[in-house]
């Protein structure tokens, strides 16, 4: 058993108590942050000193956090907590109900929410009640209801960086029970079948044989149907972290949901994510408990929340994995938000190669949550042509909204009006 020395620190030890405080916070933000870790942290700041502002974030860091998924919330508790007391007082505003008169001086950023709810401990500060004065002679407003969105419509429509922990919950449990139905495709080959519509002759003259030539009856056949694979290529940089785990959430859920009637399941769901480099988490997607497999993929794509590189991971993917995953008219789905630090051409060219082996390229990027997104990355520019449909992919309504858009062959979503921006400028 590891022995660790003893600690020289005074007998009132502020420091101490406020690192405690400080990862009571971070569990009630989400972290998996037990005594054992509050011990050592202590120890490696006794270790490392107090003199320097970064070296005590990334000792704290080292000790606390074991997950990529982490590092937003921790970054954002620590400033929280030790570097800017004026934004705890900001993000307690910004927790309560707009109808009571308080305004935003800005957008929380993600998990800045998360953050002040775990330090508020789930308790909102009162606001000041009015005088009688003030009540007799304000205005009775009556508010018509009726209309209103439900807990769980508006949680549809939620921006899955800007929900709670409570939320992210929720919306997982949601997501759980979400479709993802395919029709069937039809193939070359012909199957028995009493009703159908062409006439199988050779089934007919068999038959005619094993009762002297008479012809009883005419034996038909239809067109055999299979369904396709599911081929989801997942984003996991840190400007998609967020997304990409729901995303995943609602992936394991297609994987592992049983066939229902004609609209069945996929024949194979295979999940890739990539930031700086492609992973097949595919093996882990069959794991039935979800927790165990986002974990089990989490461990194995080590880019977790780190730069991207599409363009060389699309390489990777169409030179080692597209014969073997991408049988005929596979649908795939590709998660990202465009931000790409490779030469455009090199995108386009792999884009172009995975189109062509794809039945149907669906591009769901959460940057068109934004009203005013315009295509002038590079990277955006460069694989827009290349997509047979853009959405968006930022709530649980836009995941909704995908079943729907599978259905229809000849939907685009925003990308024809996305190119004739895009030519108008070149233009």
């Amino acid at each position: 058993m590891v022995e660790y020395p003893s600690l020289a620190i005074s007998d009132d030890p502020k420091l101490a108590a406020n690192i405690t405080h400080f990862s009571r916070a971070l569990r009630k933000a989400g972290l998996n942050v037990g005594t054992g870790r509050v011990l050592d942290a202590i120890r490696a700041v006794e270790a490392a000193g107090f003199t320097s502002r970064r070296d005590f974030y990334w000792t704290l860091h080292a000790c606390f956090v074991s997950r990529p998924e982490d590092r937003v919330v921790f970054g954002q508790v620590f400033r929280l907590f030790w570097r800017d007391p004026r934004f705890l007082e900001h993000m307690m505003a910004a927790m309560l109900p707009a109808i009571r008169g308080v305004q935003q001086e800005r957008a929380a950023k993600p998990a800045e929410t998360r953050a002040a709810e775990a330090l508020l401990d789930g308790q909102l500060p009162e606001h000041p009640e009015e005088s009688p004065e003030a009540t007799d002679e304000a205005e009775e407003i009556e508010i018509d209801a009726a209309m209103t969105l439900s807990a769980e419509e508006r949680l549809k429509t939620l921006d899955f960086e800007e929900m709670t922990t409570e939320e992210i919950q929720q919306a997982k449990r949601m997501l759980a029970t979400l479709r993802l139905p395919i029709a069937p495709l039809k193939t070359r080959r012909h199957q028995p079948a009493p009703q159908g519509a062409r006439p199988d002759w050779r089934r007919t003259m068999r038959g005619a044989g094993r009762t002297g030539g008479e012809i009883a009856r005419i034996a038909r056949s239809k067109r055999a149907e299979r369904f396709p694979n599911l081929v989801v290529l997942c984003d996991i940089s840190g400007s998609m972290s967020q997304y990409s785990r729901m995303v995943l959430h609602f992936l394991h859920a297609v994987a592992n949901r049983p066939a229902e009637g004609r609209q069945g399941r996929w024949a194979q769901v295979h999940g890739f994510t990539f930031g700086t480099r492609l992973t097949n988490i595919s093996r882990h997607l069959k794991q039935r408990d979800v927790d165990a497999a986002l974990a089990a993929a989490g461990a194995e794509a080590q880019d977790w929340q780190g730069g991207t590189r599409i363009g060389g991971c699309l390489h990777a993917f169409n030179r080692d994995w597209s014969r073997r995953v991408m049988g005929q008219g596979a649908v795939v789905l590709l998660v990202s938000d465009g931000l790409d630090r490779d030469a455009p051409e090199t995108l386009a060219r792999e884009m172009q190669r995975l189109r062509l082996s794809a039945g149907r390229l669906v591009w769901l990027n959460p940057l068109l949550r934004w009203d005013g997104f315009l295509p002038r990355a590079r990277g955006i520019q460069a694989m827009l042509p290349h997509v047979d449909s853009f959405r968006a992919g930022h709530n649980i309504a836009s995941l909704e909204d995908l079943a729907e858009a599978l259905s229809r062959p000849d939907d685009t979503g925003e990308k024809l009006r996305l190119m004739a921006m895009m030519q108008e400028e070149r233009a």
